[in-house]
């Protein structure tokens, strides 16, 4: 009975020991174990028993990516203007043994080796250089940090220059120059659009003036057309004016000859034609020569009637 007990105790106590040697590794973990003190290995996501008093978990290791945000560093430009600059590094454990034995604090040997590289870059640049060129700086030392801290097992993704902060003076003196470069270009700007307006207003008088001359010009050939048209159809109304007498006067000859009309008959017409003739507006009157005979023959007449009268 007394076996039975101590073999369930220590069954029991196994079963203890067991339980509490049981590991598991989350996703995006690595533990580092030991054995006796010596690496022994890196265990990744599952399920993992260590012996007991003999294997120990050295490090729990975090694969993610991790971001590092550093206090402000002061550097030194190489036109001697201190500044204060704070960097942000992005970076990855890729490798969590080197991460365990490679460096004793591996986040301050970071940060160290971020502001010793970042004053030796920005000490080759000018002040206007550092301000315009955070890419190239950033590119720069993100390749010294990642080629640096490839002993230690940690890559370095992305390092970015979270502020740059120029003395208060040189603050003050950017902002004068910024203020007098923005009403320089205001001034630019507003003589650009005064010379502009100025030739607006002289394209639209010289517009307005071609149209003004143009309009003239059709005003003027439309007057044109129209006297020209009131002639033509003036001279062609006097033309058939006089076409239409001609027509008539041939009539007149032709009935009057058809009615066999005698000397006579044309003598009196050629009086009443003379008669027209003589309204008081021509000042000479040419007679043909049969009038005048005619003339003289009614004189005849009269002298003979005249004699009749006083015979009886």
């Amino acid at each position: 009975m007394a076996g039975i007990i101590t073999f369930i105790v220590l069954l029991f106590i196994a079963l203890i020991l067991v339980m509490t040697n049981i590991r598991i590794v989350p996703q995006a973990y690595a533990y580092v174990v030991e054995r006796l003190g010596a690496y022994q290995d890196t265990w990744g996501v599952g399920l993992h028993v260590k012996i007991p008093l003999i294997d120990r978990v050295a490090k729990r290791v975090s694969l993610k990516e991790q971001v590092a945000d550093f206090a402000p560093q002061p550097v030194i430009t190489k036109d001697n203007v201190t500044m204060q600059i704070d960097t942000v590094i992005f970076f990855q454990i890729t490798d969590p043994k080197l991460f365990t034995y490679g460096v004793e604090y591996p986040l301050a040997a970071i940060e160290n080796l971020t502001a010793t590289t970042l004053r030796n870059i920005i000490g080759d640049l000018e002040l206007d250089e550092t301000l315009t060129s955070r890419d190239t700086i950033n590119t720069e030392m993100r390749l010294i940090l990642d080629e640096a801290t490839d002993p230690w097992g940690i890559k370095v993704n992305r390092v970015e220059l979270k502020n740059i902060i120029p003395p208060r003076e040189i603050q003050d003196a950017m902002e004068k120059q910024m203020k007098a470069e923005r009403e320089r270009r205001e001034a630019i700007l507003r003589a650009e659009g005064e010379k502009k307006s100025a030739i607006l207003v002289s394209e639209g008088k010289k517009e307005s003036a071609i149209l003004e001359a143009e309009a003239e010009k059709q005003a003027a050939i439309l007057r044109a057309e129209a006297k020209k048209e009131a002639a033509i159809r003036e001279a062609e109304g006097q033309a058939e004016a006089i076409m239409k007498v001609q027509n008539a006067t041939a009539e007149g000859l032709k009935m009057i000859k058809e009615a066999g009309a005698d000397q006579s008959v044309i003598a009196l017409k050629s009086l009443e034609s003379l008669a027209k003739v003589a309204d008081g507006k021509a000042t000479k009157i040419i007679i043909p020569s049969e009038i005048q005979n005619l003339a003289g023959l009614a004189t005849s007449l009269k002298e003979i009637m005249s004699n009749d009268e006083k015979n009886k």
